[in-house]
């Protein structure tokens, strides 16, 4: 029997406790910063894992902080919090929020936003290219029209979830397919029987909510020039192209200095400083997802993911009970890691084995190893896609009241328990 390993996640509670816990005691959840909350995980981390040397400990925080997946993620958000405020500057925002409202009515804001959220993820990929792409726009559009901030950017948060899951050019859609040993289409296609339901019953949801705000008076200010949304839709084009988000971002910044010099919002000087402002703006994300990634390479290395891989195995006993399995398995994975991806990654293989003892359909299983890990990854308060959101809005959305607006995953999560214990039998024979 192997050594119990819960212990090694108790780092991880700590952190969790101190993070929401004072937010959710104190009113609220600015006042202890993220990093300080993670920072005094990982060293509770180096007093609970005493048995391991001090230079192994050390190089484990330092691997996981330096991981590539981390890196990447850091340098996306410093460009998105420069693309946000160059963009800014130049009136880009204002245009899009004109243009917007000018479009849609403002009791339909959030089905609009929503709709926008889905389509775009669903062509680009990737939920953090969609809520940079979109965030600026819908922060602006919140506070132009008067409509609840949290409920607008809840709305793209899950729109921008829906395509993650679902996209077949989605990282964690061909994680789990590979993983599986599955074909895209087959999985596309069990996998958007859970989705669209879900994106359904949240349009009504939003539907029903929205029109709370239907008396509110908009007075449009005058756009000087077109050319300030040129960013915007270069960054959606660049994306939907399949360009990387950074390098995308890089050529949106670029593209929106030009235009910032060319209509003398700013000078060289000022791009400068401006970019350097947007940086600055990310550094308690870049900060916390470092930190996280290094936690959670500790925990890793002392068999922790291990031991909660092969001791989920020993509650399964039947084909119903290996569905709730795999889903508790990717959840948890996903708590521990914060990155979708890697979570799927970490589960497949484990997810492959049980599918083929109990005989499971190969592509639902890798429809529900994908849900759950979307699920988990957009509820996290330490996920990157809420993070950056939650940076958007300069602190005036809380944790708490994003989370409660997103009724995506509250649908996705219902309809799809829904299916596994009531049309387990029906989606084997198809």
């Amino acid at each position: 029997m192997s050594e119990n390993k819960f212990y090694t996640f108790i780092p991880f509670f700590i952190f969790i406790a101190i993070f929401l816990g004072a937010g959710i005691i104190l009113g609220d959840f600015y006042l202890i910063p993220s990093p300080i909350a993670i920072s005094v995980g990982i060293i509770s981390a180096f007093f609970i894992f005493f048995k391991t040397p001090m230079n192994d400990k050390v190089e484990s925080l330092i691997k996981g902080c330096g991981d590539s997946k981390i890196i990447t993620m850091c340098i996306i958000y410093l460009l998105a919090g420069a693309f946000a405020v160059v963009t800014k500057a130049i009136g880009g925002v204002d245009a899009m929020v004109n243009l917007g409202l000018s479009v849609v009515s403002v009791e339909y804001l959030a089905i609009g936003i929503f709709a926008i959220a889905c389509f775009l993820s669903l062509s680009i990929g990737t939920s953090v290219g969609t809520i940079v792409a979109l965030g600026p726009i819908v922060v602006g559009l919140a506070e132009k029209s008067g409509t609840s901030m949290g409920f607008l950017c809840g709305s793209l948060l899950g729109g921008a979830m829906f395509g993650d899951n679902l996209s077949i050019i989605s990282d964690t859609t061909i994680t789990a397919t590979q993983s599986l040993g599955c074909q895209m289409k087959d999985k596309f296609k069990a996998n958007i029987k859970f989705a669209l339901p879900a994106a359904l019953l949240t349009i009504v949801l939003l539907f029903l909510v929205g029109g709370e705000n239907t008396d509110v008076t908009l007075v449009l200010d005058e756009v000087t020039s077109p050319w300030v949304i040129i960013p915007y839709v270069l960054i959606i084009l660049l994306a939907i192209l399949g360009v990387q988000v950074f390098v995308a971002l890089l050529i949106g910044i670029f593209v929106a200095g030009i235009i910032g010099l060319f209509e003398h919002s700013f000078d060289v000087l000022g791009l400068g400083k401006l970019i350097y402002e947007g940086f600055l703006s990310m550094n308690e994300i870049f900060l916390l997802s470092m930190l996280t990634g290094g936690l959670a390479k500790m925990v890793e290395d002392q068999g922790g993911i291990q031991w909660l891989l092969s001791s989920m195995k020993k509650y399964i006993k039947s084909a119903t009970s290996a569905e709730f399995g795999i889903a508790a398995l990717v959840s948890s994975v996903a708590v521990c890691l914060a990155n979708n991806t890697v979570s799927i990654l970490v589960s497949g293989n484990l997810a492959k084995e049980i599918a083929d003892e109990y005989e499971l359909e190969k592509p639902r299983v890798a429809s529900i190893l994908d849900i759950f890990a979307c699920i988990a990854q957009g509820i996290l308060p330490y996920g990157a896609q809420i993070l950056i959101l939650l940076s958007f809005t300069n602190g005036q959305v809380d944790y708490l009241g994003l989370v409660k607006y997103s009724y995506y995953f509250g649908a996705l999560l219902i309809i799809t328990l829904g299916y596994m214990i009531f049309l387990r039998k029906k989606a084997q024979t198809v």
